[in-house]
């Protein structure tokens, strides 16, 4: 061997190369040990950046490329590549764009719309929405999604408050239209989704499509030149009365649509989108997301638990969007045989609880959370990319520098932010549940609302550790522990959430007042075991020498309020507390709850099943808690 050895003597290596490599693996122990998420929040940072430089030139040129524009490329580059799978049918790219012309040269030639108008969508989940909303922005009109869950006065609210030319209307939402035609301003064209209307001065639709061209509207009529233009409204219910119009400029049109490429979807992926369109999340999330990408969507009439899994497996499907409601219903499915034969790998939504988010997983398979958090008119956004269960997000020096945020201290009887004796905002500490507020500037605007200038001005706090600085009151709680991983904690104000809506408790107590034997009514929302949000509940004050019509009840919140916003609970007392400053007093209420064998004021439950409200017993409440009686 000595003799090879001196043949083919073997290179020594420098003496620095073995202290190199020991610095090399200490530092990555000390990083993995100090910063275990390091290179995570780096991806994750850089892909943030990257999109908002993509913006930031559109805006330097002077040029957009809106999402309609991509969708208009990705017609001409893949016209037969699907984009739409609905009930089994497939709409190409080139099917979409060119029904969506057709819609614009309808809306040309005979609602004599132009660039800047806004029309009104009250659509089911349908590709005939997306049409439709391709169509107008097409003509550079401004697009108002509107839940079609609302009903009567409130309904009518949102379309005033928008102050639309047009409303359309789909074919199965002509009960909702019959409704409100009779008070609805007059000036407003109505279009419905049919070939003929037994409605007077209602103009269709279907047949005027079928006769349109199909050739492209001019591009000038909806080409943007400036990225903070208003391009929808989405209504939210805030934190306060009534729902608001959120104003939607392209810019958070473009944020919302890099969401699923953010969380690593491709262009190869199938999106099954089950939420609502008129939500952000499935409009802009769901349908901008497919578009960012070039994908494939698959588009639900409506949630089903029972056929959730057979349509992935049908449709090969690999991303899916979720509100925590939607996996908790998943879980609660009898358990079938194959349940983890399928080929989703993404999950993207909010609002899971961690004990459902371990039985998603366990029971379906390793699909990816990407748990995130962000309101409809929300200046801030947070994503959870490492998949840590429970929160909505991670936050670090870098991103706060971009996208500015604090959790302050909240006084919860007065509702309002605590200040110190010389007037400022106090951050609260970690692990401590703060009220989320983001700053506003230039680069992270806030567009507020349509029609009333003080919806928007209550959302903003001024002077708030500073003179001249401006935050958004995002009306959410939040809690950062000391790894930096956010976690949402409640809402504030007058509102709840419950099945996936905001509630807005002087909405529902204004419609409850109506009724001739109420002297007051005090809505809030009381947890209920195993359920997400809180369930609806009115404290009930009568008229004197009057007594409680539960069927007269009933019908009043079925008529009109969603379905989500009717009061699940009631409670009839003599006396309503109110606090210091004159406002009706929850706390004490929210925390008793809805227990008969506690409160000794009687008790009412909305039986669906019964179509009525019946005595709320210790019976039925065994029933509620135990799951056998579904809310």
């Amino acid at each position: 061997m000595s003799g090879w050895d001196d043949l083919y003597p073997l290179p020594m290596l420098p003496t620095w190369v073995p202290g190199a490599a020991a610095g090399i693996v200490s530092l990555h122990l000390i990083q993995k040990l100090l910063f275990p998420y390091f290179w995570a929040d780096l991806r994750y940072l850089l892909k943030v950046l990257l999109y908002g430089l993509r913006v930031e030139m559109y805006r330097l040129q002077g040029r957009i490329v809106t999402v309609l524009d991509k969708f208009v490329k990705l017609a001409e580059k893949q016209p037969h590549k699907p984009f739409l799978i609905y009930e089994g049918k497939v709409h190409t790219y080139q099917d979409v764009d060119r029904r969506s012309n057709r819609i614009a040269q309808v809306f040309l030639h005979h609602g004599a719309l132009k660039k800047g108008d806004t029309v009104a969508l009250l659509m089911g989940n349908e590709p005939d929405f997306i049409h439709v909303w391709f169509g107008l922005a097409k003509l550079g009109c401004v697009v108002a999604f509107l839940n079609f869950n609302v009903r009567s006065k409130s309904l009518l609210h949102c379309v005033s408050s928008c102050e639309p030319k047009i409303l359309v209307v789909g074919a199965d939402l002509l009960g909702t239209l019959e409704e409100i035609l009779p008070n609805l301003q007059k000036d407003v064209s109505v279009w419905i989704m049919t070939k003929d209307s037994t409605f007077p001065s209602v103009h269709t639709l279907l047949d005027k499509i079928e006769a349109a061209s199909e050739d492209p509207v001019p591009v000038n009529q909806h080409s943007a030149n400036n990225i903070k233009s208003s391009v929808l409204y989405i209504f939210t219910s805030g934190t306060t009365g009534l729902p608001k119009a959120a104003v939607i400029s392209h810019m958070q049109v473009l944020k919302g649509a890099a969401g699923l490429w953010a969380f690593g979807a491709t262009a190869e992926d199938i999106i099954y989108i089950t939420l609502p369109l008129y939500h952000s999340a499935a409009s802009l999330l769901g349908i901008g997301g497919c578009i960012e990408l070039g994908a494939t969507c698959v588009l639900k009439k409506k949630f089903s638990a029972s056929q959730f899994w057979s349509d992935c497996k049908k449709y090969n499907v690999t991303v899916i969007q979720y509100i925590g409601e939607l996996c908790r219903y998943l879980c609660s499915q009898p358990v079938k045989e194959g349940e983890k034969n399928h080929k989703v790998r993404l999950a993207v939504g909010n609002g899971v609880r961690n004990d459902v988010w371990r039985e998603f997983l366990n029971r379906f398979g390793a699909v990816k959370i990407c748990e995130f958090y962000g309101a409809t008119e929300g200046n801030i956004c947070f994503m959870n990319h490492t998949g840590k269960i429970g929160s909505v997000g991670r936050t670090n020096f870098f991103y706060k520098l971009f996208f500015p945020f604090d959790l302050i201290k909240y006084d919860f009887q007065k509702d309002e932010p605590i200040r110190n004796k010389d007037g400022w905002c106090e951050k609260v500490k970690k692990g401590e549940a703060g009220l989320l507020i983001s700053k506003v500037n230039a680069k992270n605007p806030f567009f507020g609302y349509a029609g009333n200038k003080r919806h928007t001005e209550k959302k903003l706090l001024c002077e708030v550790f500073k003179k001249g600085d401006l935050y958004l009151n995002t009306g959410d709680l939040m809690v950062q522990d000391h790894e930096n991983f956010l976690y949402f904690w409640d809402r504030i104000g007058d509102t709840f959430r419950w099945k996936g809506e905001n509630v807005a408790t002087t909405e529902v107590s204004d419609v409850i007042v109506m009724l001739d034997f109420i002297q007051e009514a005090n809505v809030y929302g009381v947890s209920v075991p195993d359920h997400e949000g809180k369930a609806g509940m009115a404290s009930l004050i009568l008229k004197q020498n009057t007594s409680l019509d539960l069927g007269q009840m009933y019908k009043q919140v079925v008529t009109y309020l969603p379905s989500y916003a009717c009061p699940l609970f009631l409670r009839v007392q003599e006396k309503m507390e109110m606090t210091g400053t004159f406002k009706q007093q929850k706390f004490r209420l929210v925390d008793e709850g809805f227990n008969p064998s506690m409160i000794t004021d009687p008790l009412y439950f909305l039986d669906n099943s019964k179509k009525a409200y019946v005595l709320l017993t210790k019976e039925v409440h065994e029933m509620i808690l135990s799951g056998k009686m579904k809310l």
